[in-house]
């Protein structure tokens, strides 16, 4: 058998199986300021793309196939970092890009928690709204990243492993879809991938399963 041992067939049932590998984008001075970004195109900063070479280094030899990422430049400019040392091409899917955040966008943490003291609380106990008023709902994210991570593994070979890069909200709820954990559970039990850490997310007989959260370079 190539590429994976004996004893990890009889666990899976599988003698090659898939690997998804979710990244969250390095980081910008928006995470770095706490302040809300969702669709805003912000650019990585010094130290996004020091994190994003670090993750490249730490994936070379992970066997990558394939990366998939979110058209937003933060994600985007990770991906090529990572892609470039892999020798591959970037592959770039809107889909993939982070939650609409509506009318929370462009404002800092503490100024949503003081303007929306509601949708903080429902936030908190993992209830699922629009954020912002005018953004999206978990259900609405899920809808249009699953269906996205699906084609990226059909398109996969036996054994073959995709790399997508995401954001935190909508990297873990392609993880959390995948693997068939609800929202509510996986925002209050996974919490957020930090700047570029990962997921990995393994092919099982019916389905898929987080293997490993938030691994760093």
């Amino acid at each position: 058998m190539s590429g994976i041992s004996s004893a990890t067939a009889q666990v899976t049932g599988l003698e090659r199986p898939r690997r998804l590998l979710v990244l969250r984008h390095g980081q910008t001075t928006h995470n770095a300021g706490g302040i809300w970004q969702g669709q805003i195109d912000t650019d990585l900063s010094d130290l996004g793309r020091e994190q994003a070479a670090a993750a490249a280094r730490a994936l070379g030899g992970r066997g990558i196939d394939v990366v998939v990422a979110s058209d937003l430049r933060r994600a985007a400019d990770t991906a090529r970092t990572i892609a470039d040392v892999l020798g591959l091409e970037v592959r770039l899917d809107r889909r993939f890009r982070e939650i609409h955040v509506g009318e929370w966008a462009g404002r800092t943490v503490a100024e949503v928690a003081r303007a929306y003291p509601q949708d903080m609380e429902r936030m908190r106990t993992g209830e699922d709204f629009r954020r912002g008023v005018t953004g999206e709902s978990l259900a609405d994210v899920a809808d249009r990243v699953l269906p996205a991570a699906q084609e990226v593994l059909a398109a996969l070979p036996a054994g073959g492993t995709a790399l997508v890069v995401a954001h935190g909200v909508s990297g873990r709820t392609v993880a959390a879809e995948l693997a068939g954990i609800d929202a509510r559970t996986a925002w209050l039990a996974l919490g957020s991938l930090e700047n570029c850490h990962w997921a990995e997310v393994g092919e099982r007989p019916g389905g898929w399963r987080i293997e490993r959260w938030n691994v760093g370079a």
